[in-house]
């Protein structure tokens, strides 16, 4: 069987004198490249993500990549199959569709743009449409306003700032409990449990990550030391720790500067971006004496006085 030969023509060496540092930026190499033979950064990981696609009738999908596909997500969240689930409840309750993304779109307010006024035949709608779980904007069941409050309703939800799907949910039980069909409203109730469990998990992981929000001091080789501010769990400056009160001054400055304003959520996630999460918060979890060494920003000079990491200094 032939065999095919690989040969290097080139290589550069990237200095990185500390542990962290140096799995950063090997997973922003892999994200950037995307090399052929190698899995780690690559693989499926034990996290979902809840994307709203860029479409003209627009859907909400539990997803375990990120793509640069412009389209908004969300995440990461833990639990897998229960998000892949509560999106869909969430979609049905919304009425917003799960078709492929061929599927054309004939919203209410555009008829007339596809023939209808010479004839033509409307497109057979879906099951969903049958059974009224989902605005079917493929036959004009709704127009494009209307879809499009449905949408901003999902991501007000996903955002944390709106609760208007587990209303719609409450208003649907009441009414089928009121007409006595006791079945309909144990679903509805049933679903309701789930969509308020699902919120309360959103909650709890966007707290995790937001809490990942601070200065965090490293010692390297050779007592060589560093300072990451992470906010939100993302990386948002490397500095070199000052030895001066003028370069203590400058990091003081850049501090208040990363720190400030109103932080990024979950929203809007690069495929870079939900790497370094991901990756951020693994190594804080599993190294808790880490996360001990890190200051708030409010009181960041407090790692000045800390002294460095035994360990590093004698690897060093």
């Amino acid at each position: 069987r032939r065999q095919r030969q690989m040969c290097i023509r080139d290589s550069r060496w990237e200095y990185i004198p500390d542990e962290f540092g140096a799995l950063v930026r090997e997973m922003r190499l892999i994200q950037e490249h995307r090399p052929r033979y190698n899995v780690q950064h690559k693989r499926k990981r034990a996290f979902a993500f809840v994307k709203i696609t860029r479409e003209t009738a627009p859907r909400v999908l539990p997803v375990t990549q990120v793509a640069n596909d412009g389209a908004l997500y969300f995440g990461p969240f833990p639990r897998v199959g229960h998000v892949a689930r509560t999106i869909r409840d969430l979609a049905h309750i919304l009425g917003l569709r799960d078709c492929t993304a061929a599927t054309p779109m004939h919203f209410a307010d555009q008829l007339d743009l596809f023939g209808r006024d010479q004839g033509l035949d409307r497109p057979p709608g879906c099951i969903r449409a049958e059974l009224g779980s989902c605005t079917a904007p493929c036959v004009g069941g709704i127009d494009t306003a209307g879809y499009g409050e449905r949408v901003r309703e999902a991501r007000d939800f996903l955002e944390g700032v709106s609760w208007a799907p587990l209303t719609r949910l409450h208003r649907a039980m009441t009414a089928a409990a009121g007409r006595m069909d006791f079945e309909y409203a144990a679903i509805q109730r049933d679903r309701m449990e789930r969509i308020r469990m699902f919120q309360q998990d959103l909650a709890a992981y966007r707290g995790e990550i937001e809490a990942l929000r601070f200065v965090y001091p490293v010692t390297g080789h050779n007592g060589a030391r560093r300072l990451y501010l992470i906010r939100g769990g993302r990386i948002a400056d490397t500095l070199p720790f000052p030895r001066t009160v003028a370069t203590r001054a400058r990091v003081g400055e850049r501090v208040r500067e990363v720190f400030s304003g109103t932080p990024p959520g979950p929203a809007g996630l690069t495929p870079y971006q939900a790497a370094e999460i991901l990756l951020v918060a693994r190594w804080f979890r599993l190294k808790p004496e880490e996360r001990e060494r890190a200051r708030a920003p409010e009181d960041w000079e407090g790692v000045l006085d800390a002294p460095p990491q035994e360990a590093e200094l004698m690897a060093g």
